[in-house]
């Protein structure tokens, strides 16, 4: 391990238990690369396994033309689900836990089968799923005011915070993905609308799309995990007080507080 992921993974460390944000890694090494970028990721997933917490899947950021555009890039990216990181639905996230949270209304994919790249279509993914959830992802970042480039993101764990799952599992078989409209709520009143196209075309493609970026690390998704595969909509900052739900046809609902 360089000392550039070292020191970078320590910063990302740091901020996150102290609640205040680091200046951009890419302002202080504008030349880190993409795969130098998700080594620092999993330095801290692997700092954090070791201490007792367990990866339970994926999530999937940048799904979406504009946020791609917004910060030049052409495909998505990823980042690590891990046990600590389960809001129950209905349930609260505490402010003193975040620094700057947004919340993403998104389908959940639960795997019954592994899915190991390169190669992986669309048909395997979904062969490979046993159900599919309404979710809310809360993303925050520990670099200051988001002033993110891709590998900023990248390794922040994709400004990846806490996530939340409905309660009504569906059978990916029973729905067309890229039709399913999805409305997010805040405080009542609606902020955001969203389809599934809006995540490359279908979410299905996100997952595809993430065993195959996985397989460049020979990492698998394995049966079990949870797969986010991408905000619907914009993110919407949040604030304490604030309720959000996110009403998906055909799943049903997910909501959490702060």
């Amino acid at each position: 391990m360089s000392n550039k992921t070292i020191q970078f993974a320590n910063q990302l460390a740091e901020a996150e238990e102290s609640r205040i944000g680091m200046s951009p890694i890419t302002s202080i090494e504008p030349m880190l690369s993409i795969h130098e970028a998700y080594d620092i990721q999993l330095e801290n997933i692997e700092r954090k396994v070791a201490q007792g917490q367990k990866i339970v899947g994926k999530k999937i950021g940048l799904t979406s033309k504009a946020m791609q555009a917004l910060l030049g890039v052409d495909e998505p990216d990823y980042g690590h689900l891990l046990d600590s990181m389960v809001v129950e639905n209905g349930g609260a996230v505490q402010m003193q836990n975040v620094l700057q949270p947004k919340v993403e209304a998104e389908i959940a994919f639960i795997l019954k089968k592994d899915l190991r790249g390169p190669n992986v279509t669309a048909l395997d993914v979904i062969r490979a799923t046993d159900y599919i959830l309404p979710a809310i992802e809360i993303v925050d970042s520990r670099i200051k005011d988001w002033k993110i480039q891709l590998p900023d993101t990248i390794a922040d764990n994709a400004s990846s915070a806490f996530y939340v799952l409905g309660g009504k599992p569906t059978k990916i078989e029973d729905v067309d993905l890229e039709l399913i409209g999805m409305v997010l709520m805040k405080n009542g009143k609606v902020v955001n609308t969203g389809v599934g196209a809006a995540a490359l075309g279908n979410p299905v493609h996100c997952v595809a799309w993430l065993a195959n970026r996985l397989a460049d690390f020979d990492i698998p998704l394995r049966a079990g995990e949870v797969i986010l595969s991408g905000a619907l909509s914009a993110a919407v900052d949040a604030a304490e007080g604030d309720s959000f739900t996110a009403r998906f046809a055909h799943l049903g609902q997910v909501s959490v507080h702060f």
